[in-house]
């Protein structure tokens, strides 16, 4: 199973965890979301902005968890 950058949790709107894409790859709706120590928190369920520089909407695994997450970096799995 392979492990990729998504970017930086910027902040947390209306309960998802909001994050700029940085990454090379493009992550895909329902993408599994890990922390830096590969803990699930979260899945993806939205790609959203100018394709130039996209973001994804992140559903945490709970809203502490989503808090949390501000100023960290997340992966994909």
């Amino acid at each position: 199973m392979s492990t990729y950058r998504v970017g930086t949790v910027a902040h947390v709107c209306q309960r998802l965890a909001i994050v700029p894409i940085d990454g090379a790859q493009m992550p895909a709706i329902g993408t599994v979301v890990v922390d830096q120590e590969l803990q699930r928190v979260g899945r993806i369920v939205d790609i959203f902005g100018p394709v130039s520089a996209p973001y994804a909407a992140v559903s945490p695994t709970d809203q502490e968890t989503g808090v949390r997450l501000i100023g960290q970096r997340v992966y994909a799995r």
